[in-house]
């Protein structure tokens, strides 16, 4: 059996535990996100 995960929907979820767990962490967790979405946007990369 083989599991296929998708990396953006997995940041997402592992983000919005982590904003419920500690919320003062959410400025730095939309940073990274959008850095993230960012990067992959400008290098046609498919995640």
């Amino acid at each position: 059996m083989t599991i296929h995960l998708q990396l953006m929907p997995l940041l997402a979820l592992i983000a919005g535990i982590l904003i419920l767990v500690a919320p003062k962490l959410l400025n730095y967790i939309v940073a990274i996100y959008l850095i993230v979405i960012g990067v992959v946007g400008l290098f046609n990369l498919n995640i």
